[in-house]
């Protein structure tokens, strides 16, 4: 197994956007592919797909990326490097944070940041104070590894981030 340095992608933002979702760290099937939640199997494009209105697991890479925009949603890691063998966030070390605070501090509507998963949650929110105005929401992990909750279970949490977006 590869213990490389492994590195997040670049933010998918706009000005508009209102809620950004952070995952950990891409696995290695989203680095070879160089695209977020490549995996068939995260459940990712389907959960905010239910949580915006829109059917993304039909739609191209890029076409996802646009209707997740249009609705007011970004995408970006809690994690800017940190090596790991493997795609398990429990196998993530020498963690690097992304400077999260700095990039909302840059998206004048954002409302919330949401959190995929635990790993994403402990590193990223620590990112931002107290007195943030944001919330910060966790969100059950969509990935396949996780399946302690339903997808049923994870679809009405993921489901509250629709308050944020109005």
């Amino acid at each position: 197994m590869n213990h490389s340095l492994k590195s997040a992608f670049a933010p998918v933002v706009s000005p508009d956007t209102r809620v950004l979702v952070c995952g950990s760290l891409p696995g290695e099937a989203s680095l070879r592919a160089g695209r977020y939640y490549a995996n068939s199997r995260n459940q990712f494009w389907q959960l905010i797909g239910g949580a915006i209105g829109c059917d993304l697991v039909a739609l191209d890479y890029e076409a996802r990326l646009v209707a997740l925009l249009a609705a007011g949603v970004g995408l970006w890691d809690s994690v800017a490097r940190a090596t790991r063998q493997g795609s398990l966030d429990t196998a993530i070390r020498a963690v690097e944070a992304a400077p999260l605070a700095e990039l909302a501090a840059t998206l004048p509507d954002l409302r919330a940041v949401a959190f995929n998963g635990g790993t994403s949650w402990r590193i990223g929110r620590r990112q931002f104070g107290p007195e943030s105005a944001l919330a910060l929401v966790q969100l059950p992990s969509s990935s396949p590894a996780y399946c302690r909750v339903s997808v049923h279970e994870k679809q009405q949490a993921w489901n509250d981030l629709r308050k944020f977006l109005r």
